[in-house]
């Protein structure tokens, strides 16, 4: 028996032969154009060698090892593969995907798994690779802080902050991806874009349609739900003694009132953007709402009122401009957020997810990436007087050429999603909208702490 399958470059199947149906146990309808070679492999084996294999096919033409593979009932046994690139438009034109010719084997296969890959699991159970959307919001107010003056916020808090923000987001990213699994939206989605072979840092990982974990086999359901409530408990255990740091510091329960307050909203945000009977995700584009919120203005006043030594009085300059620096991460993270749903545009319209590229469409939904990219920066014109006066050496002219060289970079983004928006390419700009928030964040961080020009 020689299992044949065709594959596209990020391993959905286009054909294959009958004993590839008879060997795996799917029927064609089930495969073709819905799933992806990843489906007959365990997990770990996909995290830790299926890329490896396809680039030493890429580099000799050819590869040929031995491994194990799961039929659809679950069953594992062991086999040969040969990988090939394949380029069915003739070998001049690019790459169109890979070849894979199977054969059972009787022999005992075992394929070690290196204690990487077991992180590497771990992360994309968890999606922690994604943290840092929330962990900038908060350097930014400590940066914020310190560019103010010295002693303004308690380093020790910052860091109880960071774990605290850390999982409480990893708690969010599970139960997340546990009700779009249970409520069968993830299952729906055959066009989820996962980085694969286009991005050396993030490489394989996964950018739309949730994890995949539950699909992969790399974790159960009901184990997702308890991992998720672990993280939750981490999350409080921070918080309760940011509480007490707080109160010593401030001499007031004051500011712990408030940051209690906004992490229960906060908690709510993360259980109910995929929860039902809210499930703000598919309400439409309350989902964007919250993530904007939840990533910007409240992430950084909650910091502010959990890391300062002196009391916040509610609606005070301060107040105030805590919520104002998070307002352009909050934007920008929701394009992130936002063009992660023009993949999934089909199978969030079959769920009923109606998201704001369902509403509207991808073609009109192109122009909403841009209004939040200009939002973001007719902001950081507007709230620059306010960081002359709040911050210590603040430079008018590195803070305009900063930004102007950031929108720049952030427009030439836009100019690719606006010719791809409907096109598997547009995982390059995907992956670069990440990689803009990353620096727009650092960027940002550093003026507001210009301690180089002291």
């Amino acid at each position: 028996m020689k299992s044949v399958i065709i594959c596209d470059m990020e391993g959905k199947i286009q054909n294959l032969n009958k004993d590839a149906e008879k060997l795996f146990g799917y029927s064609n309808d089930e495969l073709i154009g819905k799933k992806r070679v990843s489906i007959f492999s365990p997990g770990e084996i996909v995290l830790q060698n299926v890329l490896v294999w396809l680039k030493k096919a890429n580099s000799n033409g050819i590869y040929e090892t031995k491994t194990n593979f799961i039929k659809k009932d679950g069953t594992i046994f062991n086999a040969k593969i040969v990988i090939t690139p394949n380029f069915s438009n003739g070998k001049g034109n690019p790459q169109t995907g890979y070849c894979g010719i199977t054969e059972p084997i009787d022999e005992d296969i075992k394929i070690p798994i290196s204690l990487t890959t077991k992180i590497i699991k771990a992360v994309a159970i968890t999606r922690a690779g994604f943290t840092s959307a929330s962990l900038f919001p908060v350097l930014v107010v400590a940066a914020y802080f310190a560019g103010k003056g010295d002693s303004l916020f308690s380093i020790f808090s910052l860091f109880l902050t960071l774990i605290g923000i850390l999982f409480l987001q990893l708690f969010s990213n599970l139960y997340n991806d546990y009700f779009d699994v249970k409520h069968g939206t993830d299952g729906l989605n055959d066009n989820y874009f996962n980085v694969g072979l286009n991005d050396p840092i993030l490489k394989g990982a996964q950018l739309s349609g949730g994890s995949r974990a539950v699909e992969l086999g790399l974790i159960t359901l009901p184990r997702t739900k308890y991992l998720a409530n672990i993280m939750l408990i981490v999350s409080v255990c921070s918080l309760i003694s940011i509480f007490g740091i707080s109160i010593n510091n401030t001499n007031s329960i004051f500011n712990s009132k408030i940051i209690l307050i906004i992490a229960l909203l906060g908690m709510f945000l993360g259980y109910f953007y995929t929860a039902k009977p809210l499930r703000l995700s598919g309400r439409n584009g309350l989902g964007e709402l919250t993530i904007f919120f939840a990533f910007g203005p409240l992430l950084t006043l909650g910091t502010g009122y959990a890391i300062s030594i002196n009391t916040i009085d509610l609606f005070s300059s301060e107040f105030n401009n805590l919520l104002l620096l998070g307002l352009p991460v909050g934007l920008l993270t929701t394009n992130i957020l936002f063009i992660n749903q023009f993949p999934d545009f089909e199978s969030d319209t079959k769920a009923g997810k109606n998201n704001l590229v369902v509403l509207f469409g991808k073609k009109i939904s192109r122009w909403i990436y841009l209004i939040l990219l200009i939002l973001t920066f007719i902001f950081m014109f507007l709230f620059s007087d306010i960081l002359n006066h709040e911050i210590i050496n603040f430079s008018f002219s590195i803070y305009y050429l900063c930004n102007l060289i950031l929108l720049s970079v952030g427009l030439l983004i836009y100019k690719h999603i606006f010719i791809n928006y409907d096109k598997r390419s547009l995982i390059k700009s995907n992956i670069n909208t990440i990689y803009f928030h990353t620096i727009f964040s650092i960027v940002y961080i550093l003026m507001l702490n210009p301690f180089y020009l002291n």
